[in-house]
């Protein structure tokens, strides 16, 4: 199993940016996925988070700001970045809880996108 991630990059602050990250492999459905980031420095820390029903929830500093998407079809996590500020830069870590029946799931980590805003 493999988590992908993929859209960090270089952005001004105000601007926006999409990530997305796609789960490959043998399991039989995905339960939560969410983005975790980690800034140079600093632990890494609680994004977004989206449930298999579409439930979402949200770090404080980012309300408003970012949208988190799934397409279950697809076995993809989305993050819609706006409003970036200089302090949303980080790596950004995509999680899956993937299901693989007989009530066991597991926990797995994207490799990390890199995003910089720059002020």
């Amino acid at each position: 199993v493999q988590l992908q991630a993929f859209g960090g990059g270089l952005v001004p602050a105000g601007g926006s940016l999409s990530l997305s990250c796609a789960a490959s492999g043998s399991f039989l459905s995905i339960n939560a996925m969410g983005w975790y980031r980690q800034a140079p420095g600093k632990q890494r820390e609680f994004v977004a988070i989206i449930t298999s029903g579409g439930s979402t929830n949200y770090a404080d500093s980012v309300k408003g700001r970012f949208t988190i998407s799934r397409d279950n079809a697809k076995n993809t996590v989305y993050l819609q970045m706006n409003s970036l500020k200089p302090e949303d830069t980080a790596v950004y870590y995509c999680t899956g809880n993937l299901y693989y029946g007989l009530e066991y799931s597991y926990d797995y980590w994207g490799q990390g996108t890199q995003v910089t805003v720059s002020s």
